[in-house]
């Protein structure tokens, strides 16, 4: 088994959230009570119950409004900035797979991964602990594709080996392939036509310089007994 991926294709997405729905099916999580605040996007944000979201972002277009919808979740990056500064081991590559996984029982709460991800990622429960998009990667170890591709109606979400997919998106004349080569190639890939800021995705992502400093030194305070807050987070990345 090598390398997997999720390629998202904005161009074939209809909003219809299927996607958001399947990932809450799935994975036993309970819908989020939120309140109108003008726009049909719903929930605002990723949360501890929210692993995958589907922005609605408006754009003028020869005078008609225009309706980008572009997924918001964990990249799976390949060089995963979260695993490296995680003290406890807690956020974890997958070595088959390149899936970005995590243990919430081993988890204790610092959000450092939090702070040093590119795309601001990872959320935590109730009871502090990590949660993100994991790719599903139950199903995947069982021969089965994600839930949210699995339910994808229009092939906006798609799931197989990563270079496939790439090539795939190439070959259909897409002239951008987000996620390609940054960050050790990502997980995630965006088949699009326009700069990635047009969608509102990150341009040249980059984790924190000082990323592996500070999981050394976290893991070092761990060892120790000392107490992780993240305000120690904060300023050893300022």
């Amino acid at each position: 088994m090598g390398r997997k991926a999720l390629l998202i294709t904005p161009d074939l997405c209809i909003g219809c959230r299927a996607c958001q729905v399947a990932c809450k099916s799935w994975n036993g999580l309970p819908a989020e009570k939120t309140k109108n605040n003008g726009t049909h996007e719903n929930p605002p944000d990723l949360s501890g119950n929210t692993y995958n979201k589907i922005r609605f972002i408006e754009k003028s277009v020869d005078g008609e409004v225009r309706w980008l919808f572009v997924r918001q979740s964990c990249m799976h990056c390949g060089e995963p900035a979260c695993v490296s500064v995680c003290p406890v081991g807690a956020m974890q590559k997958d070595s088959e797979t390149g899936i970005v996984f995590y243990d919430k029982n081993v988890c204790i709460g610092c959000q450092a991964c939090r702070s040093a991800c590119p795309f601001d990622i990872p959320r935590y429960d109730k009871q502090g602990k990590v949660s993100k998009c994991h790719m599903c990667i139950d199903r995947v170890k069982a021969g089965l594709v994600p839930a949210c591709a699995k339910t994808c109606p229009t092939g906006a979400i798609k799931f197989g080996e990563r270079d496939e997919l790439i090539a795939k998106a190439k070959a259909e004349g897409y002239k951008i392939i987000y996620g390609e080569k940054e960050l050790g190639g990502l997980g995630q890939v965006f088949a699009i036509n326009e700069a990635p800021s047009y969608y509102q995705l990150a341009e040249n992502p980059k984790a924190p310089e000082k990323v592996v400093a500070l999981g050394e030194m976290l893991r070092i305070l761990v060892a120790k007994g000392i107490p992780i807050n993240n305000s120690i987070i904060r300023e050893f990345l300022s």
